[in-house]
């Protein structure tokens, strides 16, 4: 591993691209700590800790922490992830948006332009929601139009900055940037949560017991990453022959390949809709000041927040984790659905004149692939349940509350492996030995990113 690390960093333009991508992230952890004018940090924090509490654990670690700092960056990138989306959606929505995406390259600008414009309005929503929100708790140092004004703008700004950062790193760095700088958000989180299990289950405590349980933390964390790799690296690989062609005097096609499906098709994407659909209520209601109350509305609203769930003295509010593993099934369905098209792949190969070995081509194929892709959803939507609920579990039973948890995991590994595979490519390509096969190799790698 060492051996490769110094090995790319000989490379002229892989080490170029590796100091560019940290530079840039110290510029991203810079400006999250940079407050927004007009604006006490301390009763934002402590606002969000006392109002909110396990309601932003999600948007927190997306914003790695600033948020309740409320700094330039509080809205992080998470207008340009929700953009993204519904530039997604709308390609398969709007037929218009469809070819532009079969365009190719100039289309994808095209698409990608769109995007930015989506994410600024986007962050111009946001940035006035919590302004206005804040504003009426008397968090702002003076609640007025023109504050107000400066508030929206610098979050803004501050959204924007990091989607262009985000770009740059893409072009001029190691590749993923807005993936990376997600992932450098979620990250800075991790040290404090450490330290708040340290504090909760080790310090203070019998030897005996605080070895004990630095062990069982430790075993909890790894076993959860190890599958969480397995998960996202985890795929279905149906066999595609291809029939001969003789053109003159030479034979084209007879090839054999393959259709790679991931057991985890849709990645992410299920959690977050889930998880905003479960959340939202919470937070408009706390910012509205009606989060607290005794009546069936209040305990509808904690029967969805996630920090009640597993709480042996509360089962009812169970119902909600309950409520949570069905939408992630359906969002996995549902997602998949509409970026994967058996009858468009079956279509192609049978222009290609491909087929899949036993299967005629036509309608036999979409009806195989469809079987085969429903059952592959299911699995991987019962990977991403079993992720989501075991940080639920030590946290209601045990109140082992932080920020990360199986969301914030299958981002870190799936950009991780993603990030290592374009490095390790790149250093094939040069005939070094790359991150993931220390014997090296003469083939290329090729995940779904940000």
């Amino acid at each position: 591993m060492l051996k490769t690390v110094r090995a790319a960093f000989r490379i002229d333009d892989i080490r170029r691209r590796i100091l560019y991508t940290f530079a840039m992230l110290i510029v991203v952890r810079l400006g999250s700590v940079l407050p927004t004018p007009g604006v006490d940090p301390a009763f934002i924090q402590q606002f969000v800790e006392s109002n909110l509490g396990d309601a932003f654990n999600l948007i927190e670690a997306f914003t790695g922490g600033s948020l309740s700092r409320f700094s330039i960056f509080a809205l992080s990138i998470t207008p340009y992830i929700t953009s993204s989306i519904i530039m997604q959606l709308l390609t398969i929505a709007i037929p218009k948006l469809e070819e532009m995406q079969k365009e190719g390259e100039e289309g994808r600008k095209k698409i990608a332009a769109i995007t930015r414009y989506v994410t600024v309005a986007l962050a111009l929503i946001e940035s006035t929601a919590l302004a206005v929100g804040f504003g009426r708790q008397g968090l702002l140092e003076e609640y007025s139009f023109v504050s107000c004004a400066i508030v929206v703008c610098t979050l803004t700004a501050g959204s924007a900055f990091l989607m262009w950062i985000g770009e740059r790193i893409t072009e001029n760095g190691v590749g993923n940037g807005i993936s990376i700088v997600l992932l450098i958000n979620i990250l800075s989180r991790v040290p404090s949560d450490l330290a708040l299990l340290y504090e909760q289950f080790v310090s203070g405590k019998k030897l005996a017991q605080a070895g004990l349980a630095a062990v069982i933390i430790l075993a909890v964390i790894l076993v959860v990453v190890i599958f969480v790799v397995l998960l996202q690296s985890g795929e279905r690989r149906i066999s595609v022959q291809y029939s001969k062609k003789v053109q003159g005097r030479k034979t084209y096609g007879g090839q054999s390949t393959h259709i790679p499906l991931r057991v985890n098709t849709s990645g992410v994407i299920p959690v977050i809709f889930a998880s905003s659909l479960m959340q939202t209520p919470i937070v408009i209601a706390n910012f509205v000041g009606k989060g607290n109350g005794t009546g069936i509305g209040s305990k509808i609203l904690a029967g969805m927040n996630q920090n009640n769930w597993c709480d042996p003295e509360n089962p009812i509010y169970s119902v909600g984790l309950l409520i949570y593993i069905l939408l992630t099934i359906f969002f996995a369905y549902f997602y998949t659905s509409i970026t994967f098209n058996p009858l468009e792949i079956a279509n192609n190969m049978k222009k290609s004149g491909g087929f899949i070995p036993g299967i005629r081509p036509g309608k036999p194929t979409v009806e195989y692939l469809t079987k085969i892709l429903n059952y592959i959803i299911f699995i991987g939507a019962c990977g991403l349940i079993i992720v989501q609920v075991i940080p639920f579990f030590f946290n209601g039973v045990f109140g082992a509350n932080v920020s990360f948890g199986g969301t914030s995991l299958i981002i870190i590994v799936g950009v991780v492996l993603d990030t290592i595979k374009k490095i390790e490519s790149q250093m094939l390509v040069r005939n070094y030995t790359g991150f993931l096969n220390n014997r090296g190799s003469n083939m290329s790698n090729s995940y779904l990113g940000y």
